[in-house]
Protein backbone atom coordinates (compact mmCIF):
# COMPACT_ATOMS: atom_id res chain seq x y z
CA UNK A 1 0.00 0.00 0.00
CA UNK A 2 1.21 3.75 -0.95
CA UNK A 3 1.55 6.88 1.15
CA UNK A 4 -0.78 9.58 -1.04
CA UNK A 5 -1.99 12.86 -0.79
CA UNK A 6 -5.24 14.33 -2.22
CA UNK A 7 -4.97 18.61 -2.74
CA UNK A 8 -8.53 19.76 -2.24
CA UNK A 9 -11.84 18.34 -0.86
CA UNK A 10 -14.41 19.03 -2.91
CA UNK A 11 -16.54 16.14 -4.39
CA UNK A 12 -13.55 14.77 -6.46
CA UNK A 13 -10.62 15.18 -3.89
CA UNK A 14 -12.75 13.89 -0.55
CA UNK A 15 -14.64 11.19 -2.47
CA UNK A 16 -10.95 10.23 -4.23
CA UNK A 17 -9.25 10.43 -0.57
CA UNK A 18 -11.74 8.19 1.13
CA UNK A 19 -12.04 5.77 -1.55
CA UNK A 20 -8.37 5.13 -1.45
CA UNK A 21 -8.06 4.91 2.44
CA UNK A 22 -11.42 2.40 2.23
CA UNK A 23 -8.42 -0.04 -0.56
CA UNK A 24 -5.68 0.25 1.98
CA UNK A 25 -3.67 3.15 1.15
CA UNK A 26 -2.64 5.82 3.48
CA UNK A 27 -3.73 9.26 2.57
CA UNK A 28 -3.56 12.87 3.53
CA UNK A 29 -6.04 15.39 2.31
CA UNK A 30 -4.84 19.09 2.00
CA UNK A 31 -7.22 22.14 2.32
CA UNK A 32 -6.59 25.50 2.50
CA UNK A 33 -9.80 25.71 4.93
CA UNK A 34 -9.28 25.53 8.45
CA UNK A 35 -12.78 25.48 9.80
CA UNK A 36 -13.43 22.68 6.80
CA UNK A 37 -10.30 20.32 7.57
CA UNK A 38 -11.51 20.66 11.77
CA UNK A 39 -14.81 19.22 10.61
CA UNK A 40 -13.03 16.56 8.57
CA UNK A 41 -10.97 15.33 11.40
CA UNK A 42 -14.25 15.14 13.72
CA UNK A 43 -16.03 12.99 10.53
CA UNK A 44 -18.13 15.67 9.70
CA UNK A 45 -17.94 16.37 5.19
CA UNK A 46 -18.62 19.21 3.92
CA UNK A 47 -20.99 17.85 0.81
CA UNK A 48 -23.80 15.23 0.73
CA UNK A 49 -22.66 12.56 -0.90
CA UNK A 50 -24.59 8.98 -0.15
CA UNK A 51 -22.12 6.62 1.90
CA UNK A 52 -19.30 8.89 2.12
CA UNK A 53 -19.48 10.23 6.20
CA UNK A 54 -19.81 6.11 7.14
CA UNK A 55 -16.66 5.61 5.09
CA UNK A 56 -14.71 8.68 5.99
CA UNK A 57 -15.49 7.96 9.80
CA UNK A 58 -14.16 4.30 9.42
CA UNK A 59 -10.95 4.98 7.65
CA UNK A 60 -10.26 8.05 9.98
CA UNK A 61 -10.71 6.00 13.12
CA UNK A 62 -8.53 3.09 11.82
CA UNK A 63 -5.72 5.75 11.07
CA UNK A 64 -5.28 5.71 7.27
CA UNK A 65 -7.31 9.07 6.49
CA UNK A 66 -5.95 12.20 7.75
CA UNK A 67 -6.70 16.00 7.31
CA UNK A 68 -4.41 19.36 7.18
CA UNK A 69 -3.72 22.58 5.89
CA UNK A 70 -0.54 22.23 6.17
CA UNK A 71 1.43 21.19 2.96
CA UNK A 72 4.78 20.72 4.03
CA UNK A 73 3.41 17.78 6.51
CA UNK A 74 1.18 16.85 4.05
CA UNK A 75 3.62 16.00 1.30
CA UNK A 76 6.06 14.66 3.79
CA UNK A 77 5.53 10.81 2.91
CA UNK A 78 3.24 11.03 -0.43
CA UNK A 79 4.24 9.13 -3.34
CA UNK A 80 1.63 10.24 -5.35
CA UNK A 81 0.26 13.62 -4.79
CA UNK A 82 -3.63 13.97 -6.33
CA UNK A 83 -4.35 17.56 -7.86
CA UNK A 84 -8.11 17.61 -7.27
CA UNK A 85 -9.08 21.69 -6.76
CA UNK A 86 -11.59 23.50 -8.88
CA UNK A 87 -11.38 24.48 -12.34
CA UNK A 88 -14.50 27.66 -12.44
CA UNK A 89 -15.07 29.16 -15.77
CA UNK A 90 -14.29 32.07 -16.94
CA UNK A 91 -16.20 35.26 -17.96
CA UNK A 92 -15.37 33.88 -21.59
CA UNK A 93 -16.52 30.42 -20.18
CA UNK A 94 -12.90 28.47 -20.25
CA UNK A 95 -11.21 27.40 -17.70
CA UNK A 96 -10.19 29.64 -14.88
CA UNK A 97 -6.73 27.73 -14.03
CA UNK A 98 -5.86 29.68 -10.58
CA UNK A 99 -6.29 27.26 -8.34
CA UNK A 100 -4.44 24.28 -10.30
CA UNK A 101 -1.13 26.68 -10.71
CA UNK A 102 -1.46 27.83 -7.27
CA UNK A 103 -1.12 24.36 -6.19
CA UNK A 104 1.51 23.65 -8.76
CA UNK A 105 3.31 26.34 -6.74
CA UNK A 106 2.78 25.02 -3.55
CA UNK A 107 4.51 21.16 -4.30
CA UNK A 108 7.64 22.96 -5.88
CA UNK A 109 8.07 24.85 -2.72
CA UNK A 110 7.41 21.63 -0.57
CA UNK A 111 8.16 18.77 -2.43
CA UNK A 112 11.69 17.16 -0.82
CA UNK A 113 11.25 13.80 -2.39
CA UNK A 114 10.43 12.02 -6.23
CA UNK A 115 6.74 12.10 -6.33
CA UNK A 116 4.20 11.31 -9.01
CA UNK A 117 1.75 14.26 -9.79
CA UNK A 118 -1.90 13.00 -10.75
CA UNK A 119 -4.02 15.79 -11.74
CA UNK A 120 -7.80 14.71 -11.11
CA UNK A 121 -9.07 17.78 -11.90
CA UNK A 122 -10.98 18.69 -15.30
CA UNK A 123 -8.34 20.75 -17.15
CA UNK A 124 -8.08 21.93 -20.98
CA UNK A 125 -5.57 20.26 -22.90
CA UNK A 126 -1.77 21.28 -22.20
CA UNK A 127 -2.43 22.08 -18.57
CA UNK A 128 -0.72 18.60 -17.00
CA UNK A 129 2.64 20.12 -19.52
CA UNK A 130 2.06 23.67 -17.31
CA UNK A 131 1.27 22.03 -13.63
CA UNK A 132 5.20 20.25 -14.19
CA UNK A 133 6.28 23.60 -15.58
CA UNK A 134 5.41 25.33 -12.57
CA UNK A 135 6.35 22.59 -10.27
CA UNK A 136 9.64 22.66 -11.86
CA UNK A 137 10.07 26.53 -11.39
CA UNK A 138 9.64 26.03 -7.74
CA UNK A 139 11.80 23.11 -6.61
CA UNK A 140 13.86 23.77 -3.88
CA UNK A 141 15.30 20.15 -4.19
CA UNK A 142 16.68 18.23 -6.85
CA UNK A 143 13.82 15.55 -6.96
CA UNK A 144 11.98 13.99 -10.23
CA UNK A 145 8.42 14.89 -10.74
CA UNK A 146 6.31 12.61 -13.01
CA UNK A 147 3.06 14.03 -14.25
CA UNK A 148 -0.17 11.88 -14.65
CA UNK A 149 -3.34 12.80 -15.88
CA UNK A 150 -5.81 10.85 -13.96
CA UNK A 151 -9.65 12.23 -14.76
CA UNK A 152 -12.46 11.20 -12.67
CA UNK A 153 -15.84 9.70 -14.25
CA UNK A 154 -17.99 10.34 -10.86
CA UNK A 155 -21.37 10.80 -10.69
CA UNK A 156 -22.91 13.14 -8.06
CA UNK A 157 -25.14 11.00 -5.61
CA UNK A 158 -23.57 7.60 -6.59
CA UNK A 159 -19.59 8.69 -6.37
CA UNK A 160 -19.24 6.16 -3.43
CA UNK A 161 -20.70 3.29 -6.03
CA UNK A 162 -19.18 4.71 -9.51
CA UNK A 163 -15.54 4.87 -7.95
CA UNK A 164 -15.70 0.95 -6.64
CA UNK A 165 -18.07 0.04 -10.36
CA UNK A 166 -16.85 2.47 -13.02
CA UNK A 167 -16.32 1.38 -16.37
CA UNK A 168 -12.96 1.90 -16.48
CA UNK A 169 -9.63 4.25 -15.07
CA UNK A 170 -7.97 6.51 -16.92
CA UNK A 171 -4.16 6.81 -16.99
CA UNK A 172 -2.50 9.78 -18.88
CA UNK A 173 1.35 9.71 -19.10
CA UNK A 174 4.31 9.26 -20.61
CA UNK A 175 6.66 7.64 -18.17
CA UNK A 176 6.25 3.86 -17.83
CA UNK A 177 7.20 3.66 -14.07
CA UNK A 178 4.28 5.91 -13.44
CA UNK A 179 1.83 4.49 -15.09
CA UNK A 180 2.83 1.12 -13.71
CA UNK A 181 2.37 2.49 -9.74
CA UNK A 182 -0.80 4.27 -10.87
CA UNK A 183 -2.04 0.84 -12.20
CA UNK A 184 -1.20 -0.96 -9.16
CA UNK A 185 -2.47 1.81 -7.04
CA UNK A 186 -5.87 1.50 -8.22
CA UNK A 187 -6.11 -2.34 -8.92
CA UNK A 188 -8.30 -2.62 -5.64
CA UNK A 189 -11.29 -1.14 -7.27
CA UNK A 190 -11.30 -3.92 -10.01
CA UNK A 191 -12.10 -1.66 -12.77
CA UNK A 192 -10.41 -1.75 -15.99
CA UNK A 193 -7.72 0.23 -16.54
CA UNK A 194 -6.54 2.25 -19.55
CA UNK A 195 -3.54 3.62 -20.32
CA UNK A 196 -2.62 6.44 -22.72
CA UNK A 197 -1.05 9.61 -22.94
CA UNK A 198 -1.03 12.37 -21.39
CA UNK A 199 -3.21 14.90 -23.85
CA UNK A 200 -5.80 12.16 -24.78
CA UNK A 201 -6.79 11.88 -21.28
CA UNK A 202 -7.04 15.19 -20.85
CA UNK A 203 -9.28 15.12 -24.07
CA UNK A 204 -10.91 11.69 -23.17
CA UNK A 205 -12.61 13.57 -20.01
CA UNK A 206 -14.22 16.44 -21.49
CA UNK A 207 -15.36 14.53 -24.55
CA UNK A 208 -17.07 11.86 -22.77
CA UNK A 209 -19.00 15.53 -20.66
CA UNK A 210 -19.99 16.60 -24.39
CA UNK A 211 -21.08 13.32 -25.59
CA UNK A 212 -23.40 12.67 -22.43
CA UNK A 213 -24.72 16.24 -23.03
CA UNK A 214 -25.31 15.69 -26.59
CA UNK A 215 -27.87 12.70 -25.59
CA UNK A 216 -29.61 14.72 -23.05
CA UNK A 217 -30.29 17.87 -25.76
CA UNK A 218 -30.77 15.60 -28.16
CA UNK A 219 -33.47 13.97 -26.62
CA UNK A 220 -34.77 17.19 -25.02
CA UNK A 221 -34.95 18.06 -28.73
CA UNK A 222 -36.59 15.09 -30.12
CA UNK A 223 -39.26 15.58 -26.79
CA UNK A 224 -40.25 19.36 -28.43
CA UNK A 225 -41.19 17.81 -31.51
CA UNK A 226 -42.83 14.93 -30.25
CA UNK A 227 -45.68 17.09 -28.16
CA UNK A 228 -46.09 18.80 -31.61
CA UNK A 229 -46.88 15.77 -33.40
CA UNK A 230 -48.84 13.46 -30.43
CA UNK A 231 -45.55 11.10 -29.75
CA UNK A 232 -44.68 10.04 -26.49
CA UNK A 233 -41.19 10.77 -25.63
CA UNK A 234 -40.50 8.27 -23.09
CA UNK A 235 -41.89 5.68 -25.33
CA UNK A 236 -39.56 6.89 -28.58
CA UNK A 237 -36.34 6.86 -25.80
CA UNK A 238 -37.36 3.14 -24.80
CA UNK A 239 -36.96 2.34 -28.76
CA UNK A 240 -34.16 4.04 -29.14
CA UNK A 241 -31.65 2.34 -26.08
CA UNK A 242 -32.91 -0.74 -27.46
CA UNK A 243 -30.12 -0.18 -29.86
CA UNK A 244 -27.09 -1.63 -28.12
CA UNK A 245 -25.06 1.29 -30.47
CA UNK A 246 -27.36 4.41 -28.61
CA UNK A 247 -28.33 2.95 -24.94
CA UNK A 248 -30.91 3.70 -22.72
CA UNK A 249 -28.88 5.90 -20.55
CA UNK A 250 -28.90 9.63 -20.60
CA UNK A 251 -32.03 9.58 -22.80
CA UNK A 252 -34.71 10.97 -19.70
CA UNK A 253 -36.28 14.19 -21.30
CA UNK A 254 -36.49 17.08 -18.88
CA UNK A 255 -35.44 20.43 -18.03
CA UNK A 256 -31.59 20.29 -19.52
CA UNK A 257 -28.61 18.93 -17.48
CA UNK A 258 -26.96 20.99 -14.68
CA UNK A 259 -24.19 20.89 -11.71
CA UNK A 260 -20.45 21.51 -12.34
CA UNK A 261 -19.11 18.97 -14.87
CA UNK A 262 -21.57 19.37 -17.83
CA UNK A 263 -22.28 23.03 -18.35
CA UNK A 264 -18.81 23.56 -17.89
CA UNK A 265 -16.73 21.25 -19.39
CA UNK A 266 -18.94 21.90 -22.45
CA UNK A 267 -18.87 25.58 -22.98
CA UNK A 268 -14.75 24.67 -21.89
CA UNK A 269 -14.22 22.32 -24.93
CA UNK A 270 -15.75 24.73 -27.36
CA UNK A 271 -12.65 27.15 -25.93
CA UNK A 272 -10.01 24.71 -26.35
CA UNK A 273 -11.66 24.35 -30.08
CA UNK A 274 -11.64 27.82 -30.91
CA UNK A 275 -7.89 27.83 -29.22
CA UNK A 276 -6.92 25.69 -32.48
CA UNK A 277 -8.97 27.32 -35.12
CA UNK A 278 -11.87 25.11 -35.17
CA UNK A 279 -15.47 26.02 -34.43
CA UNK A 280 -17.38 23.36 -32.62
CA UNK A 281 -20.80 23.01 -33.84
CA UNK A 282 -22.26 20.41 -32.51
CA UNK A 283 -21.74 21.38 -28.78
CA UNK A 284 -22.34 24.93 -29.43
CA UNK A 285 -26.32 23.98 -30.35
CA UNK A 286 -26.16 21.36 -27.40
CA UNK A 287 -25.29 24.15 -25.07
CA UNK A 288 -28.22 26.62 -26.52
CA UNK A 289 -30.49 23.77 -26.43
CA UNK A 290 -30.02 23.35 -22.93
CA UNK A 291 -29.98 27.31 -21.87
CA UNK A 292 -33.80 27.29 -23.86
CA UNK A 293 -34.77 24.01 -22.15
CA UNK A 294 -34.15 25.13 -18.53
CA UNK A 295 -36.89 28.06 -19.12
CA UNK A 296 -38.91 25.82 -20.90
CA UNK A 297 -41.55 24.91 -17.67
CA UNK A 298 -41.61 28.80 -17.32
CA UNK A 299 -42.69 29.37 -21.17
CA UNK A 300 -45.49 26.11 -20.47
CA UNK A 301 -47.01 27.97 -17.68
CA UNK A 302 -47.18 31.56 -19.41
CA UNK A 303 -49.04 29.94 -22.07
CA UNK A 304 -51.51 28.25 -20.04
CA UNK A 305 -51.93 31.37 -17.41
CA UNK A 306 -50.90 34.45 -19.91
CA UNK A 307 -49.66 36.31 -16.88
CA UNK A 308 -47.96 35.02 -13.85
CA UNK A 309 -48.16 38.32 -11.73
CA UNK A 310 -49.54 37.60 -8.48
CA UNK A 311 -49.38 33.85 -8.83
CA UNK A 312 -47.95 31.56 -6.40
CA UNK A 313 -45.44 28.95 -7.65
CA UNK A 314 -44.67 25.92 -5.47
CA UNK A 315 -40.83 24.41 -6.53
CA UNK A 316 -40.13 21.51 -5.61
CA UNK A 317 -36.50 20.64 -6.29
CA UNK A 318 -33.18 22.72 -6.00
CA UNK A 319 -30.56 20.43 -6.24
CA UNK A 320 -29.59 19.95 -10.09
CA UNK A 321 -30.00 15.77 -9.48
CA UNK A 322 -30.99 13.97 -6.61
CA UNK A 323 -29.00 12.55 -3.82
CA UNK A 324 -26.77 15.94 -3.66
CA UNK A 325 -27.06 18.94 -2.20
CA UNK A 326 -25.30 20.83 -5.19
CA UNK A 327 -27.25 22.96 -7.31
CA UNK A 328 -24.39 24.84 -9.40
CA UNK A 329 -26.27 25.24 -12.62
CA UNK A 330 -29.53 24.08 -11.39
CA UNK A 331 -32.38 25.28 -13.63
CA UNK A 332 -33.90 26.56 -10.20
CA UNK A 333 -31.19 29.61 -10.72
CA UNK A 334 -32.56 30.36 -14.29
CA UNK A 335 -36.39 29.35 -13.38
CA UNK A 336 -36.93 31.21 -9.53
CA UNK A 337 -35.18 34.64 -11.30
CA UNK A 338 -37.39 34.66 -14.48
CA UNK A 339 -41.01 33.84 -12.50
CA UNK A 340 -39.87 36.55 -10.10
CA UNK A 341 -39.21 38.69 -12.95
CA UNK A 342 -42.98 37.55 -14.19
CA UNK A 343 -44.20 39.04 -10.92
CA UNK A 344 -45.24 35.44 -9.07
CA UNK A 345 -44.16 34.42 -5.50
CA UNK A 346 -41.89 31.77 -4.90
CA UNK A 347 -41.83 29.05 -2.54
CA UNK A 348 -39.45 26.27 -2.67
CA UNK A 349 -38.23 23.13 -1.23
CA UNK A 350 -35.76 20.73 -1.39
CA UNK A 351 -35.17 17.61 0.87
CA UNK A 352 -31.33 18.04 0.96
CA UNK A 353 -30.33 21.85 -0.94
CA UNK A 354 -32.04 24.67 0.82
CA UNK A 355 -29.05 26.11 2.14
CA UNK A 356 -27.05 25.70 -0.47
CA UNK A 357 -29.95 27.64 -2.58
CA UNK A 358 -30.28 30.16 -0.17
CA UNK A 359 -26.76 31.34 -1.38
CA UNK A 360 -27.62 31.86 -4.60
CA UNK A 361 -31.03 32.64 -5.10
CA UNK A 362 -33.26 35.52 -4.87
CA UNK A 363 -33.88 36.65 -1.70
CA UNK A 364 -37.39 37.03 -2.60
CA UNK A 365 -37.73 33.12 -2.61
CA UNK A 366 -39.09 31.91 0.39
CA UNK A 367 -39.00 28.23 1.78
CA UNK A 368 -41.09 25.23 2.77
CA UNK A 369 -40.27 23.18 5.79
CA UNK A 370 -41.70 20.18 3.54
CA UNK A 371 -44.08 19.65 0.56
CA UNK A 372 -47.33 20.00 1.75
CA UNK A 373 -45.97 23.39 3.61
CA UNK A 374 -44.65 24.61 0.25
CA UNK A 375 -47.85 23.25 -1.96
CA UNK A 376 -50.39 25.03 0.40
CA UNK A 377 -52.35 27.14 -1.68
CA UNK A 378 -50.19 27.43 -4.62
CA UNK A 379 -51.61 28.13 -8.14
CA UNK A 380 -49.03 25.93 -9.57
CA UNK A 381 -46.29 23.44 -9.46
CA UNK A 382 -43.26 22.80 -10.75
CA UNK A 383 -40.96 20.01 -10.18
CA UNK A 384 -37.53 20.53 -11.06
CA UNK A 385 -35.57 17.15 -9.68
CA UNK A 386 -36.61 13.66 -9.37
CA UNK A 387 -36.28 12.95 -5.73
CA UNK A 388 -37.66 9.92 -4.60
CA UNK A 389 -40.03 11.95 -2.33
CA UNK A 390 -41.58 13.30 -4.48
CA UNK A 391 -42.41 10.47 -7.16
CA UNK A 392 -43.92 8.85 -4.18
CA UNK A 393 -45.76 11.75 -3.34
CA UNK A 394 -49.43 10.88 -2.89
CA UNK A 395 -51.21 12.18 -6.01
CA UNK A 396 -54.57 13.13 -4.37
CA UNK A 397 -52.54 15.85 -1.60
CA UNK A 398 -52.09 18.18 -5.03
CA UNK A 399 -55.88 18.26 -5.18
CA UNK A 400 -56.20 18.73 -1.08
CA UNK A 401 -53.37 21.35 -0.95
CA UNK A 402 -53.33 23.76 -3.66
CA UNK A 403 -56.21 25.82 -5.29
CA UNK A 404 -56.56 23.95 -8.16
CA UNK A 405 -53.63 21.33 -8.85
CA UNK A 406 -52.08 22.44 -11.85
CA UNK A 407 -48.40 20.76 -12.29
CA UNK A 408 -45.90 21.44 -14.24
CA UNK A 409 -42.81 18.43 -14.30
CA UNK A 410 -39.88 18.80 -15.44
CA UNK A 411 -38.65 15.56 -14.72
CA UNK A 412 -41.57 13.21 -15.87
CA UNK A 413 -42.02 11.82 -12.29
CA UNK A 414 -45.27 10.37 -12.73
CA UNK A 415 -47.04 8.05 -15.42
CA UNK A 416 -49.78 9.48 -17.38
CA UNK A 417 -52.10 6.36 -16.61
CA UNK A 418 -51.85 7.27 -12.78
CA UNK A 419 -52.51 11.37 -13.13
CA UNK A 420 -55.73 10.08 -15.62
CA UNK A 421 -57.40 8.83 -12.19
CA UNK A 422 -57.33 12.51 -10.25
CA UNK A 423 -58.57 15.72 -10.91
CA UNK A 424 -55.17 17.33 -11.79
CA UNK A 425 -54.55 19.34 -14.69
CA UNK A 426 -50.69 18.03 -15.41
CA UNK A 427 -48.15 19.08 -17.86
CA UNK A 428 -45.00 16.98 -18.59
CA UNK A 429 -41.77 16.98 -21.23
CA UNK A 430 -42.64 15.40 -24.66
CA UNK A 431 -45.99 13.71 -23.82
CA UNK A 432 -49.54 14.96 -23.92
CA UNK A 433 -50.82 17.17 -21.27
CA UNK A 434 -53.49 15.85 -19.09
CA UNK A 435 -56.47 17.86 -17.76
CA UNK A 436 -59.09 16.56 -15.32
CA UNK A 437 -61.55 18.82 -13.82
Amino acid sequence: MRNLSVIGTGYVGLVTGVCLSEIGHHVICIDVDEEKVKNMKAGIPPIFEPGLEELMIKNINNGRLQFTTDYGEGLKKAEVIYITVGTPQNIDGSADLKYIKQVAREIGLHLTHDAIIATKSTVPIGTNELVYKIIQENLKENVQVDIVSNPEFLREGFAIHDTFHNDRTVIGTNQDRAAKIMAEINKPFNVPIFITDIRSAEMIKYASNAFLATKISFINEIALICEKIGANVEDVAYGMGQDSRIGPKFLDAGIGYGGSCFPKDSIALVRVAENVNHSFKILNSVIDVNNKQKLLLVEKAKERFGSLKGKKCAMLGLAFKPNTDDVRESACIYISKRLIDEGAEVSAYDPIAIENAKKILDSKVKYGANMEETLQDADFVFILTDWKEFIDFPLDKFSSLMKFPIIFDGRNCYKLEDVKQYPIEYHSIGRASIINK
